[in-house]
């Protein structure tokens, strides 16, 4: 039987298909929820319908229903009013058949830290699950969480403060930008990391933009196989930023040119991290909650 799974975060859907025990990315859509969004009423009327519009066409195509189709929202849905979001809830049944589960950060790590509990062979991994409203940090030493913590601060709040990022070739001096995020997040860690796992999507984008990635020595899990030192992933950050286009990004995701709009900032949002952790090789990953959930079951 096929299973069917939803993770709506602050800016994108993510919709995986499970099969014999073989988690697939079906489809995803890019839809800004900060946009006009407010504390007393919610995500404005032209998201909702946006919302809706795209989970009625995969309810349609994939036969979804409340049996075989869960759905977790994360980020800015945590950030309703209590009785909004109980009808807001509600409207989305109405709208879809489906129960809107909105989970809690602890939930959140939960799931993330079972998605990425794994044979690190004894060293110290930073894992760095970046989202739009919010990040996620954990620490893996021995193989056995020892730290967790969360950042205020995520991708969406970056192009809030600097939408100069997103020019056709960006505007921008990105110092800037990591001395922002560096004050904001406030960290208080060691810089004795053998290395930090970067989660979000965050092997597909560096495929796709051209990182330098090279076998994973660091540890073998069986999942995470490259890495990237911290020198080029610098200096292709860069020319992400200088170099290439918005369009060019775009085109590169034609299915759903708008997750682009995340990159350049969320490239430079765990810079901080990287720096404060002194690790010199970053292992890119796209393990999320929805692997969480079904490793905890």
């Amino acid at each position: 039987m096929k299973e069917y799974f939803f993770d709506v975060g602050s800016s994108t859907i993510k919709f995986y298909c499970l099969e014999n025990e073989d988690l697939k990315l079906i489809d995803e859509n890019s839809i800004h929820f900060k946009d006009d969004f407010s504390f007393d009423k919610g995500i404005s009327e032209v998201n909702k319908n946006l919302l809706v519009g795209y989970f009625s066409g995969l309810i349609k195509d994939y036969g979804l229903n409340d049996k075989n189709c869960s759905v977790f929202a994360t980020g800015i849905f945590r950030k309703f009013n209590d009785a909004v979001l109980m009808e807001f809830i509600t409207w989305f049944k109405e709208q879809t058949g489906l129960l809107f589960h909105v989970i809690s950060e602890v939930e959140e790590n939960v799931y993330l830290e079972k998605a990425l509990e794994n044979d690190y062979a004894g060293k110290k991994i930073m894992v760095i699950n970046m989202g739009g409203k919010s990040t996620e940090l954990v620490t893996f030493q021995n193989n056995i969480v020892t730290d967790r913590s969360n950042i205020d601060l995520g991708v969406g709040d970056l192009i809030t403060k600097f939408p100069e990022a997103n020019e056709e070739i960006a505007n921008i001096d990105i110092d800037k930008v990591i001395k922002f995020a560096e004050k904001h997040m406030k960290l208080k860690v060691e810089p004795d990391y053998d290395g930090a796992i970067f989660t979000g999507g965050e092997l597909r984008f560096e495929k796709l933009t051209g990182y330098n990635l090279v076998p994973n020595t660091i540890f073998d899990d069986g999942i995470h196989k490259e890495m990237v030192s911290y020198k080029n992933y610098m200096d292709q950050t860069k020319k992400v930023f200088f170099e290439m286009t918005i369009q060019d990004l775009y085109n590169l995701m034609p299915s759903n040119p708008r997750w682009m709009d995340g990159a350049r900032l969320g490239a430079l949002l765990p810079v901080p991290i990287f720096k404060a952790c002194g690790v010199k090789w970053i292992i890119p990953s796209d393990l999320n909650l929805i692997h969480g959930v079904i490793k905890s079951r």
